[in-house]
């Protein structure tokens, strides 16, 4: 099956070349789909100077979110299996083989690559796991699941689930829009274990309280809407 990894980029200098390459470096047959939603620092100069046939850059010409990003990103996918990817180093793309599994093993249409399930991961802020856990726990209540991270950056799925699904939120809300959407469904959810190192604010995280606010009420909007 080939893979199409969405990457939607902000001002991810520092890390977008690296990130990059250790996609390529995945032994999967595999398409990348960048969009950079319009950086404002040296992000745009480091992609344009990328040569690779199975690389595609996108361009916006206005900011406008995560989940906007990542609508433009769908328009080009070409793969069986989507996977999205954050563009900082976060998340490491070795993890493909094993999120892909329970797909390729006709298992699952949807799998959420879990930070909380065991594996080995950097410590995270007590606040922030916290807060996740709180809004994993409300979506599964109104979503009738259980998972452990509805948060997370990883979400891959049957490339064909963007022909029933419209995903409309242009920001951090992609995140509870996609869960309660793919919920709503009914598609067969599983869970994998992921290894995250996560980011501080002096090294570019840029999710604060006020996304988790924000997430909340999207929760709640996207399990009654429709």
């Amino acid at each position: 099956m080939k893979i199409s990894v969405i990457i939607p980029v902000y001002n991810e200098e520092k890390t977008i070349y690296k990130l990059v390459k250790k996609v390529l470096s995945v032994n999967l047959e595999k398409e990348l789909i960048i969009v950079d939603d319009a950086s404002t620092d040296s992000t745009r100069k480091i992609l344009s100077e990328i040569n690779e046939p199975s690389v595609r850059i996108i361009l916006k010409e206005k900011n406008e979110g995560k989940g906007a990003a990542l609508q433009e990103g769908f328009k080009y996918v070409t793969g069986d299996i989507v996977i999205i990817q954050d563009a900082d180093l976060e998340y490491d793309p070795n993890d493909y083989y094993k999120l892909i599994e329970p797909i390729i093993n006709n298992n699952a249409d949807v799998v959420f690559g879990s930070r909380f399930l065991g594996y080995p991961r950097k410590a995270l802020f007590f606040w922030h796991t916290l807060g996740n856990k709180i809004l994993t726990l409300i979506s599964n209540m109104l979503n009738n699941i259980n998972i452990t991270d509805m948060e997370t950056c990883y979400k891959v799925f049957k490339a064909e689930i963007l022909k029933e699904i419209k995903f409309t939120s242009k920001r951090f809300g992609f995140e509870p829009e996609f869960t309660a959407k793919v919920a709503k469904k009914g598609y067969s959810i599983y869970e994998v274990p992921i290894s995250y190192h996560g980011r501080t604010y002096k090294e570019g995280k840029k999710i604060t309280w006020k996304d988790g606010l924000a997430a909340l009420f999207w929760i709640i909007y996207y399990r009654f809407k429709d």
